[in-house]
């Protein structure tokens, strides 16, 4: 298979799960999206023997009909198209090639259609790669929180996809640097924050070097370190002179930022998140904003993990609906073996009540699209 790249040093972590299936140089498949690294030796076998499968996300042309399967709205089985796709049109950015925009537009689509038909699942991909992305996984983290946060906040429709493309490409100026500075556990020098705060800036100029000509657009990501009490930057704006956009598009930031593992922090489990981000409705943003984010995740987002009362362990699959759930599928049974086939408990059971989240060091292997009753 001519078409297998070989797996770059620092893509995989121990105790994460894998964002793609690993295949050796005969396209045969070595493991299986969602297994977790356990050991170097492990991890060193996979750098020496593995090889993805890099795929570019490709829209169809109007007036011809999108595809409407399951797997085309699964985001497990696309995230490693979300990836490449991105790093793809970023790099076409740097380079200056015209072109760059559809893939940035192509994917901003693909999400969009994996957040409204598959919301939960779109989800759970944030919460089971938090523990360390790399700054694409991150962006692309922003893309389907902004997704969420404007729909239940309330935003008009045609407004969505504009903040998609703001999400995907604010911060394609700090590319080059975050992931060294989130690995950094020093106090940053001013040359870092320098080129910390500037990046909307950069970003923009970026993009216009390309062709792209749309000052929506460049506000959105211009405004979206601006916070509502004037704090911000790089214009101490406030109040409604931001707009909603750009502060759907910081708050995903911040939310993600939370539950992310960096060089000089623990991160955040959810329950603390939380309150944290009611905290900010007291005149960081707009108080129906956060609301809106508090909203879309629950009390237990989907794609964590958590004890029930009967001691099982399983990973939250969908949120409540009236007054059923959330919804868990079960990984392990009370005595700690693995399940083989499909546990799902409605949590509103008293027998099955969520007692507590799980916060492992290393994640459990899982199955994510046969877990989420997606076709294998």
């Amino acid at each position: 298979m001519s078409n297998l790249v070989r797996i770059a040093p620092g893509a995989l972590t121990i105790g994460r799960p894998l964002p793609w299936d690993v295949y050796d140089a005969e396209g045969n498949v070595l493991l299986c999206q969602g297994y977790v690294i356990q050991t170097d030796s492990q991890l060193d076998q996979l750098f020496e023997r593995g090889r993805f499968k890099p795929r570019v996300i490709e829209v169809p042309q109007q007036g011809t009909k999108a595809p409407d399967d399951e797997a085309e709205c699964n985001p497990f089985a696309r995230y490693p198209d979300y990836l490449h796709s991105l790093e793809k049109a970023l790099a076409m950015i740097a380079n200056g090639t015209p072109e760059a925009r559809k893939h940035l537009q192509d994917l901003a689509h693909a999400i969009e259609h994996a957040c409204i038909r598959a919301p939960d699942s779109s989800l759970a991909l944030i919460h089971l790669y938090s523990v360390g992305p790399t700054i694409h996984e991150q962006i692309i983290f922003y893309a389907i929180l902004c997704q969420l946060i404007a729909r239940q906040f309330g935003l008009e429709e045609h407004r969505i996809p504009l903040l998609t493309e703001a999400a995907l490409s604010a911060n394609l100026a700090l590319v080059p640097v975050a992931d060294k500075l989130n690995a950094f556990n020093k106090i940053l020098s001013k040359e870092q924050r320098s080129v910390i705060r500037k990046h909307p800036q950069r970003s923009i100029r970026a993009l216009k070097a390309v062709g792209i000509d749309n000052e929506l657009l460049f506000t959105i990501i211009a405004q979206h370190h601006e916070q509502a009490d004037g704090s911000g930057y790089p214009e101490g704006l406030s109040g409604a002179d931001i707009r909603p956009e750009a502060e759907i598009l910081a708050l995903a930031e911040r939310y993600v930022a939370m539950i992310t593992k960096r060089a000089y922090r623990q991160r955040m489990n959810v329950t603390a998140a939380r309150k944290l981000i009611a905290n900010l409705a007291d005149g960081t943003f707009r108080p129906a904003l956060s609301k809106a984010l508090l909203q879309v995740l629950g009390e237990y987002p989907p794609g964590t993990l958590v004890r029930l009362e009967n001691n099982e362990v399983g990973v939250i699959t969908g949120r409540p609906v009236r007054a059923r759930g959330p919804f868990v599928q079960v990984v392990f049974d009370p005595s700690g073996n693995n399940y083989d086939t499909r546990q799902e408990r409605d949590t509103s059971e008293p027998v099955y009540n969520i007692r507590a989240l799980e916060e492992p060091d290393i994640m459990p292997s899982m199955n994510f699209s046969r877990i989420w009753g997606f076709p294998d």
